[in-house]
């Protein structure tokens, strides 16, 4: 934990937020903002590499980092919507640079600095309610890198044990993967199908009505798995419902017009 209390805060954005679910970065900015903190979103910023690093293509990643690294020089703390790609610029960064000291010294710098969103504003800015509404039941997918990597597992359900009307009912198996796994649902799809058909009816025998999660990829692939098996059931990033958004055209759903 920083030192002295972070206020100019830089958002990484991640790319599935940018190009599927823009609402879930208007939603991180209105929490941070909320929390008093400033908020900008560097206009360099790339992929954060993970696809790149999970094909173990080392030199792509590393070239991608050094743009993240400067995109994001100087600011106070830098947060992301997502557990995976936070994990990737807090844990990996650094050993990509173990042959250069110079880039190794700022690629620790930028993990020291680098926070997924809902343990952000839990365990460094200390946030513990919201002012938002949700009626219904949801149930919470632990995502792997979030939960694992970043130990996100009680702030999200603390900050949803603040938001009006909602009944938190939980999976037999919350922390199990759902298949996703970045390239993994693309390397090896059969297995990713039989393990998203498992948390689709873990999900089904909770009776929630809403599906919440904390990183886009895994909301993807369950939302996708849900439809296809025709489930009424909704689903969001924790963000959203967090931020009072909740009101938006659940992922996968039709945009209103």
């Amino acid at each position: 934990m920083p030192s002295t209390r972070p206020r100019r805060v830089a958002l990484f954005v991640t790319c599935l937020v940018d190009l599927f679910r823009p609402s879930v970065g208007f939603a991180a900015v209105k929490l941070l903002e909320e929390a008093g903190c400033t908020v900008e979103v560097p206009p360099l910023q790339t992929c954060c590499g993970q696809p790149a690093y999970n094909t173990g293509d080392r030199a792509t990643t590393r070239a991608i980092a050094v743009q993240v690294i400067d995109a994001f020089e100087g600011y106070d703390a830098v947060v992301a919507p997502s557990g995976s790609c936070g994990g990737m610029l807090s844990h990996h960064y650094p050993g990509l640079f173990d042959d250069d000291p110079a880039m190794k010294v700022r690629a620790e710098n930028l993990a020291g600095r680098s926070y997924e969103l809902i343990s952000f504003l839990v365990d460094v800015l200390g946030v513990r309610n919201v002012a938002a509404r949700y009626p219904g039941a949801v149930t919470y997918h632990d995502s792997c890198s979030g939960l694992r990597e970043l130990g996100v597992k009680a702030q999200p359900r603390n900050l949803l044990g603040s938001v009006q009307g909602l009944e938190l009912r939980e999976m037999k198996t919350p922390e199990v993967c759902c298949g996703f796994g970045g390239t993994f649902c693309v390397k090896y799809p059969e297995i990713s199908n039989a393990m998203v058909g498992e948390k689709s009816a873990d999900i089904a025998a909770t009776g929630a009505d809403t599906l919440l999660a904390g990183d886009l990829g895994c909301l993807m692939n369950m939302a996708g798995k849900l439809q296809r098996e025709g489930s009424a059931v909704r689903v969001r990033h924790v963000a959203e419902v967090l931020a009072g958004m909740g009101d938006l055209p659940a992922i996968g759903e039709p945009e209103r017009g």
